[in-house]
């Protein structure tokens, strides 16, 4: 702005001897292209974000200044695994539940249209990274085949819940329609090696659980909080066995959790580790050496550990009685044996395994 000022007067200096409109002419067509120059270079990047299904995590940002960042969202209705044998007819963002993952940085202005796929219901969003009516779903209202489009700024850093929020809300959320948007602070996150997005959920059937075939919705079992399911990633097994989280010896793990609800809190712990760093809620501060953290309806929360033995870790809501209901998950670690930190001792004192 400095530069473009001196120029400015500097040309007027020149000029000042010049008479007629020739001179005046061109001091307001130098003054207007300056004018210009300076709105182009102003002007910050648009980027489209990376969208990822869970259990992947977008990319870490790289960049240092703010971004106008694209999301493009889509509301679908679709029958899919519940749990073996076990179909359900979820509502879903992006085909998945949960959503997928969006990853912002604090000063973006987030412009996000969201369509609806021709659906049998109306649908909207409302993210909790919003400030304005309604978290943007006064502006995201979508009947079947219409598409709207909101533009916020990400004001605040956290991890924050998204959630479809038509009325009645307690049935698009208990059928799959949550996520979770990352606020990156301003100089980012510290890197770690891997990052996992897993979201707990309470589904409600008219068969009890594992009873076989497509089971319907249960509206009067969701309004006496009483679910047949509480599930990571919207099914049993969703990152158990084949579909195990991985990861080696000496890497740090960081875990976007969050509850999309919508009745039932979670007291997350991982079996075996002790959490180095949590922020609680998806908070700028933290705290550390936590054990298990509880995590609300509609609350999301960052765990970060380092890996020391390898193994088989579980993933469980310490509600641990929930576990028969399917909340359960695995992280598989692969490397070498650390004796002097986990070694079994059998038989007699002293007596070891080799």
């Amino acid at each position: 702005m400095q530069k473009t000022f001196s120029k400015l007067v500097l040309y007027t200096r020149e000029r000042r001897h010049v008479g007629g409109h020739t001179g005046i002419l061109g001091l307001l067509l130098l003054t207007a292209a300056l004018a210009v120059g300076c709105t182009t270079a102003s002007a910050p990047p648009t980027v489209q974000a990376e969208l990822t299904a869970p259990p992947a995590v977008p990319a870490r940002i790289t960049r240092d200044k703010p971004a106008t960042v694209v999301v493009k969202m889509e509301a679908t209705e679709k029958k899919g695994r519940m749990a073996d044998g076990v179909e359900y007819e979820y509502w879903t963002f992006n085909g998945t539940v949960p959503g997928p993952m969006i990853r912002v940085m604090q000063g973006d202005t987030v412009q996000l249209t969201l369509k609806n796929s021709a659906t049998a219901h109306a649908h909207n969003i409302d993210l909790h990274a919003v400030t304005g009516p309604g978290g943007g779903a006064a502006a995201t209202n979508v009947g079947p085949g219409q598409e709207a489009t909101l533009r916020f700024k990400a004001l605040s850093p956290g991890l924050y819940v998204y959630h479809c929020a038509t009325p009645p809300v307690p049935d698009h959320i208990a059928n799959g329609m949550y996520g979770l948007i990352l606020v990156e602070p301003k100089g980012g996150l510290p890197k770690v090696d891997r990052e996992f997005y897993v979201v707990q959920g309470d589904f409600y059937t008219q068969g009890k659980f594992g009873d076989k075939g497509l089971q319907a919705y249960s509206r009067e079992k969701m309004q006496m909080e009483a679910p047949d399911y509480i599930v990571f990633n919207g099914s049993v097994g969703s990152i158990a066995g084949d579909n195990t989280l991985k990861a080696k010896v000496g890497e740090t793990i960081r875990i976007y959790f969050g509850d999309g609800g919508p009745n039932k809190v979670s007291s997350f712990h991982v079996i075996g580790e002790i959490f180095d760093v949590v922020n609680q809620e998806g908070a700028s501060e933290s705290v550390h050496n936590v054990q298990t953290t509880l995590v609300p309806a509609g609350g999301a929360t960052m765990v970060q550990f380092k890996i020391e033995v390898p193994g088989t870790y579980i993933l469980v809501d310490h509600s641990i009685s929930r576990i028969e209901k399917g909340a359960l998950g695995t992280i598989v670690v692969e490397g070498p044996d650390a004796p002097d930190i986990y070694h079994k001792v059998n038989g007699e004192l002293g007596a070891t395994t080799h």
